[in-house]
């Protein structure tokens, strides 16, 4: 019989309700934070649940700059405290398509964001950080020092969404060729076809659709993409796969982003019959409803951070670390 997990679990405060979720599903303590706000805006924490020689979880997405620094300022009191070992789950990553320089002169803010949390202090047996699902492979690497990064990946999740959603007969669709090689290895998990779509960009924030390649009439084509925000390329991609004569075309991503009145548009667009996505981004779970299905990933972290997980934490009674009882 196994026994209870000694870790305990701290959230940004946005993301809460998925720390809840995480310490019910993998049977972790969740963590307390005393916290207030200032007239001027200061932000007072204080961490309520003594840490010290224990495995520390801090779950929170790097949602914007404030986000980033609440991360940052909490893992560092953490490890003042006293873990053994500091955990961040980061379920969004911001910036991460801003992770080369293309002129002159540009931030690679993906890569300085990595960074800035790779300079929070080491805990005691050292510092790890989550990442899901990122839309460039080397991001990963773009940490140093001692902590050590670990790229989880939500395939299980979305591969039922892609069924779903696509019926009896349809194909996965990307929706540029960036995307091709992922896709592509979807469509064989699935054993339907894949289809492409090439663009080319006409303007700083414009792109038209050159080609396409793909099968699809009479096919509900699901289009797959690692995030959605304002879903521009996703309905030019729909768009062109309708015109090769697809049925019907719905969309399922990782990260939904879904800034301002991004999900209503891409609703009233009428080019989708519906789409999925998981809670990564705090912005999609209130927006669930009949035409977005928002899929929890607290299952799959718990099973990550669990006995035999990628990045196991300490059980009870344990000799060793990631050893259950």
């Amino acid at each position: 019989m196994s026994t209870p997990n000694d870790a305990v679990v701290f959230s940004t405060e946005a993301y809460d309700p998925m720390r809840d979720a995480l310490c019910e599903a993998g049977g972790f303590e969740a963590g307390l934070i005393e916290r207030n706000r200032f007239s001027d805006g200061e932000r007072y924490m204080r961490i309520a649940t003594d840490v010290a020689g224990r495995d520390v979880v801090l779950l929170g997405g790097t949602v914007d700059e404030a986000a980033t620094l609440e991360i940052y300022d909490l893992a560092c009191a953490l490890v003042h405290g006293g873990a053994h070992i500091l955990t961040l789950v980061i379920p969004w990553y911001g910036y991460q398509t801003m992770e080369r320089a293309v002129k002159p002169g540009e931030v690679v803010v993906a890569k300085t964001r990595a960074r800035l949390l790779s300079s929070i202090p080491t805990a005691g047996s050292g510092n790890r950080v989550v990442l899901v699902d990122l839309h460039a492979e080397g991001i990963p690497h773009y940490f140093d020092g001692s902590i050590r990064p670990v790229h989880l990946y939500m395939t299980p999740l979305t591969l039922p969404m892609i069924r779903k959603l696509g019926g009896k007969r349809f194909a996965v669709g990307a929706t540029d060729a960036g995307r091709a090689k992922w896709v592509e290895s979807l469509a064989n998990d699935l054993g339907v076809e894949a289809g492409f779509v090439f663009k080319r960009r006409v303007s700083a924030d414009q792109t038209e659709v050159s080609a396409l390649s793909a099968d699809v009439t009479g096919k509900t084509v699901v289009i797959y993409d690692d995030m959605i925000r304002t879903g521009g390329s996703l309905m030019g991609a729909a768009r062109a796969f309708l015109e090769a004569g697809a049925e019907k075309i719905a969309a399922v991503c990782t990260h939904g982003v879904f800034p301002g009145d991004a999900l209503e548009r891409l609703e009233k667009s009428g080019l989708f019959v519906g789409i999925g996505c998981t809670d990564t981004h705090p912005h999609a779970r209130p927006l669930a409803g009949e035409f977005l299905h928002v899929e929890p990933i607290a299952p799959l972290l718990a099973e990550a951070l669990g006995p035999g997980g990628l990045v196991t934490l300490h059980r009870r009674g344990s000799a060793d670390e990631g050893a259950e009882s």
